[in-house]
This record gives structure tokens, sequence and C-alpha cells, in this order.
């Protein structure tokens, strides 16, 4: 079962691996990215970070829709982890129900536009936000648990 899906650029690091792993007990952490996917050193980093008792899945996103689309993890509390919006929405094309995401960090490169301070999208991460809201899906920005959730979009916004 889908308990919450998030949009970092570190994939799982400290927020990710203790804040909110502990917060929403997940059993399970599934990084959707094809590239990383096909990385040996990447997924043994990532699998290094996992905190001990929770599983790890890396995968591409096809192979992801299709695993929860087939149930495979339903006796699992499940978040998924991706480091932009597109592979989340093409899981939402192939009929996973994902009804929010939270977007975390986003880091920043010579073409990005800060949203916030952690937060900074290129323009095509912008097309697949609105996308993805005109999908149904809630995007809030929260960094960690402690923090109060905000609409994304509406941040969004703001910058234009």
């Amino acid at each position: 079962m889908i308990i919450g899906v998030r949009i970092d650029g570190r994939l799982i690091h400290g927020q990710v691996a203790n804040l909110w792993t502990t917060k929403l007990n997940i059993t399970r952490i599934m990084v959707v990215d094809d590239e990383v996917s096909k990385s040996a050193i990447e997924k043994s980093g990532l699998k290094l970070a996992t905190p001990a008792g929770v599983k790890l899945s890396v995968l591409p996103y096809e192979l992801a829709a299709e695993n929860i689309l087939a149930k495979r993890y339903e006796s699992q509390r499940l978040l998924i982890v991706a480091k932009k919006p597109h592979y989340l929405l093409e899981l939402v094309k192939k009929g996973v129900p994902i009804e929010e995401i939270n977007v975390g960090n986003m880091s920043q490169t010579d073409t990005t536009i800060a949203v916030t301070r952690s937060v900074n999208v290129e323009k095509e991460d912008i097309a697949e936000f609105k996308e993805l809201q005109a999908r149904g899906v809630r995007l809030v920005h929260q960094m960690v648990p402690a923090d109060s959730a905000e609409d994304f979009m509406s941040l969004l916004d703001k910058k234009g």
C-alpha cells in the first residue's frame, strides 16, 4: 500500500531514511528511476542508506507501475521516491493511484528556477507538475515531518 510519495533529488538520505521512514512507519522504500535502476554502484549506495529493517526496490517506472498495479506491495507500507516529477507522472499515466506528492529537495543548476530554498525546477518540471495537478494529484512541499505542509502549486505560481 502506498503510504507516501516524495520527490527528492538525493533519493535516500537523512530526511528520507530517518525522518520520513520513521514518521510514516515505512516497510519498503521504492526508488523509481530508469537510470539509477541500471547502476549497480548507485543501487549499492542506496542500499547502504536504507534503514535496517526496511526493504528497498530500485526500479524503472514501467516495472514499478506493473508491480504496484499487480498489488505486490499490498501488505507493506510503501514510500515511493523519485528525483523529479517525470517518473511519478509516468506512474500516474499507467494508473498507479497517487493522491499526493511531497515535493522535497530538487537541486539547483544553471537552468533551474528557485521555488523555495531547497526546491529548484526546470521548465519541463513545471509542465509535469501542472499535468499531475490536472490529473488530480495534490502537490505539497514539506521538507521534514515537523514542518507544516504548504501547497506546492501556490509556491510555484508565485514564481510565474
